[in-house]
């Protein structure tokens, strides 16, 4: 019972520090002049990433790998299923007027390479260095196109940016930053270790840990996010916030990651996991494509697949 209980702690401190570290950083860049349309595509899309990347850097370490690698493959598929499946049972989520296509067509691209360098058997600092050029250039493309907007007016709204207040005093910042930083290797390494004594105890694999408790501890701020725009009506950021989290998890946990170390890639995932990801991944396209909402028959349909995934693999 201790480790349930440790590892909750353990996601606990990870939520509260992750967030801390994104409200420290976001305002920290504003008061230093760093454009809100830069912070809303870089430093808020990384911070919202730092507990999967503590996880995978603190499960390469204590040589759970499964770990790492179930956790961004368990989050991308609870994030798709679980994610927008429960908001849209709340409110339907109305995707017919988003646009959301070139940064979908990127997920899809980042989750085909991702399975394909799985294939190698092994995700090595060549993978990484693959995955992290195909994030520059997501990155790269985006501040193009935030940068044209700007140009032509539309600048980014800090209303946009909820961590954002360019009025913060720097000790309150500096607060913010102490916390997350010390925050998240401590939640981190309580998560994962706790998280192996349970898998151990109960004779599951450290991948099935990782593709479902650590998978969808993490993924909770992304469904609270996406509760809230369901209920506003702003299911722009719903599916925005789903495809940019997808994209973050393969290119930039995985590519940081093995700069600590390999990480082995479980026969499990190349026979079922990677390719429920992709399936998730594809249900989308109605959606993005073809101007079909996410309803409430349909949150109901995503979320009794993930159901189903996580009963099937339990057993």
């Amino acid at each position: 019972m201790i480790e349930w209980l440790l590892s909750a702690l353990g996601l606990c401190i990870l939520l509260l520090a992750g967030d801390a570290l994104v409200r420290g950083a976001v305002n920290l860049s504003l008061r230093l002049g760093v454009p809100a349309m830069i912070v809303s595509l870089t430093i808020v899309a990384f911070g919202t990433s730092a507990p999967e990347l503590l996880i995978a850097v603190s499960a390469i370490k204590d040589n759970a790998p499964g770990i790492a690698l179930g956790n961004v493959v368990g989050s991308n598929t609870a994030n798709i299923l679980l994610v927008l499946g429960i908001p849209a049972m709340l409110s339907a989520l109305h995707t017919s007027q988003c646009q959301s296509r070139k940064n979908y067509v990127v997920m899809l691209l980042a989750s085909v390479v991702f399975i394909a360098l799985a294939f190698w058997g092994t995700f090595t600092l060549v993978s990484g260095l693959i995955l992290l050029t195909m994030l520059a250039l997501f990155l790269a493309d985006n501040m193009r196109d935030a940068h044209a907007h700007h140009k032509a007016g539309e600048c980014v709204d800090l209303d946009e940016i909820e961590e954002a207040d360019p009025d913060m005093p720097y000790w309150r910042v500096a607060i913010y930053l102490v916390i997350g930083l010390i925050g998240l290797p401590i939640g981190a390494h309580l998560l994962v270790e706790n998280a192996s004594l349970i898998a151990r105890t109960y004779g599951i694999s450290d991948t099935v840990i990782g593709l479902t408790l650590v998978a969808v501890g993490t993924s909770l701020p992304e469904l609270a996010t996406t509760v809230m725009a369901a209920l506003r009506r702003q299911a722009d950021v719903a599916l925005g916030n789903v495809i940019g989290s997808n994209i973050f998890n393969l290119l930039a946990i995985v590519g940081i990651a093995t700069f600590i170390g390999e990480i082995p890639v479980d026969p499990a995932f190349l026979r079922l996991d990677l390719w429920v990801m992709l399936a998730a991944s594809l249900l989308l396209i109605p959606f993005v494509f073809f101007k079909v909402d996410i309803t409430r028959i349909w949150g109901v349909a995503l979320t009794a697949l993930y159901a189903i995934y996580v009963v099937f693999i339990l057993s």
